[in-house]
Formats: structure tokens, C-alpha cells, sequence
């Protein structure tokens, strides 16, 4: 990205791919990963745009295509690269115990999580959007007053409070719960992270995502801690820094439909 980037508050096709089984050791500092030859990547299939299957059962999305660049980038092979699908409560746990060299799987840089993993430079910024089918809703900050669906015990309560005091708050415990109420007039829109609002909208087209994203969270990728590593954190964050400035990044955000926001330069905890 070629624009000046300021500071953040917070410490901010068809390639088949391997499974590796959880509990197996691999992770490794730079030069053992080009003698092994491959990088083990934990990312997401379940959350498009970001990585999900295709119809043809293959892993694609921004993340998957990051990965895919990483390998080509430090290893000369795009496909040098195995995928390992985690859950949210597995990110962590993989790289921690050693299973995977990276996570990039819609992780979030927080403060908490950095005191026991290293984080790259952000490579999206996601935040709090909204989507709705009725089409005389046009913008997000006509919605006071308004019924509005939220995940129960989600950050997202808070933001939308105060940037809409006055809206009517619905509890809903998953994404499908919120789309049945939606469907059936019980709830105006819909409030929730960007990212997953994006391929909500894809895989539904009489939803819209309204413009403007309210707050910012960082998805970076998450390395291992310690000093043998600070090669391929280098290598990493360097990757990340060129994409910003030739584009790349921002022309695999829009060839998925994230919606952007600046990203910026987050001092590294």
C-alpha cells in the first residue's frame, strides 16, 4: 500500500493440500523449514472469503493465497506449502505445541495472545459491519432506533452501543440463528465481523453489507516466539511490508470482496 502508514493503537488454483495431524512436531526455524522444503501453515476452511473449499474440494481464499505466496516468495515454490484446517480454539494450541510453523487463520492480534506468540505486520484489518435485506436501509447510521442482531457475548455488542445508542440489541447464539431471524423480519440487519459478513453476502445475495466498517482488529499471522525464529520473522514481515507497497495485498482484498480500510503500521509486541 503505497499511502503513509501511521500508528495503530493496538499492537497491530486447485493446489491440494496436506494434512498434518495434530500433536505431530514440525515447526522449525527458517533453515530447517528450506531443508524440509515446505512450510506447515494452520489456516481456516470454513470462513469465506478468507479460506474456505471451492467446489472442487480445494483450499482458496486471501489467507490460502497468502500462505501460497509466503512459500513462493522464501522457498521459490508457491506449492511448498501444507495446509493444516484448525478450529478457533486450535490456533493457538498448534503453534504453541509445535505442530505448524504459521497460523494464518483469521487470527486477531490482541494483546493477550502476544504475550505467547510473535505476530506479523497486519495483512488485513477487519472490524465491525453490518448486513441487511431491506433495501431502504442504504447506511449503517440510520439504524437507530432500529432492531439490530448480535452475537451473544461478542465484542461487537459494545461497538455497536456506542455508535447506536438508541438501536434495539438481539441476542442470537450463531450466524444461523441471526440469518433465520433476519429471513423472517424478526431483526433490521445484522451487526458482526466484516470478514465473515463478506462471505455471508456471497453465499446470499439478497443480503447486503452496508458501507463502512466501525472498528479495527488486525488479522496478522502468528509465528513462534524465541530467537531462533527472528529469521523467519524478518523474512515474514518483509513479505507483508512489499505487498503493502507494489498492491498485492490490496488486489487480493478487493479480487475477494473484503471491504478496506488503511492498514496500519502496528508496533510489534
Amino acid at each position: 500500500m503505497g499511502r503513509a502508514l501511521t500508528g495503530l493503537a493496538i499492537a497491530l488454483t486447485g493446489l491440494s493440500s496436506l494434512v498434518f495431524p495434530i500433536g505431530m512436531t514440525l515447526a522449525a526455524d527458517l533453515e530447517t523449514v528450506r531443508q524440509r522444503g515446505h512450510f506447515v501453515v494452520a489456516v481456516k476452511d470454513t470462513v469465506r472469503p478468507l479460506g474456505f473449499r471451492d467446489l472442487d474440494g480445494g483450499l482458496a481464499g486471501l489467507e490460502i493465497d497468502i500462505a501460497r505466496r509466503l512459500a513462493d516468495e522464501i522457498l521459490g515454490d508457491p506449492a511448498a506449502v501444507s495446509f493444516q484446517p484448525v478450529s478457533n480454539q486450535e490456533r493457538m494450541t498448534v503453534l504453541t505445541a509445535g505442530t505448524v510453523d504459521l497460523v494464518i487463520a483469521r487470527m486477531t492480534l490482541t494483546e493477550a495472545r502476544a504475550r505467547l506468540v510473535d505476530f506479523s505486520l497486519a495483512y488485513y484489518l477487519d472490524g465491525t459491519a453490518l448486513v441487511t435485506r431491506n433495501p431502504s436501509i442504504q447506511a449503517a447510521n440510520t439504524l437507530g432506533g432500529r432492531r439490530i442482531a448480535v452475537l451473544e457475548g461478542s465484542s461487537t455488542i459494545a461497538v455497536v452501543r456506542s455508535r447506536l445508542p438508541n438501536a434495539q440489541l438481539i441476542g442470537v447464539r450463531s450466524y444461523q440463528e441471526a440469518k433465520d431471524l433476519l429471513d423472517r423480519g424478526g431483526a433490521d440487519a445484522f451487526a458482526a465481523d466484516a470478514s465473515i459478513l463478506t462471505g455471508w453476502v456471497q453465499e446470499f445475495p439478497e443480503y447486503r453489507l452496508l458501507p463502512g466498517i466501525w472498528s479495527g482488529e488486525a488479522l496478522a499471522i502468528a509465528m513462534p516466539r524465541g530467537t531462533e525464529y527472528a529469521e523467519l520473522r524478518r523474512e515474514v514481515n518483509g513479505a507483508i511490508a512489499r505487498w503493502r507497497e507494489d498492491g498485492w495485498l490490496d488486489e487480493r482484498i478487493q479480487y475477494w470482496g473484503l471491504p478496506q480500510q488503511l492498514l496500519f503500521q502496528q508496533p510489534q509486541p
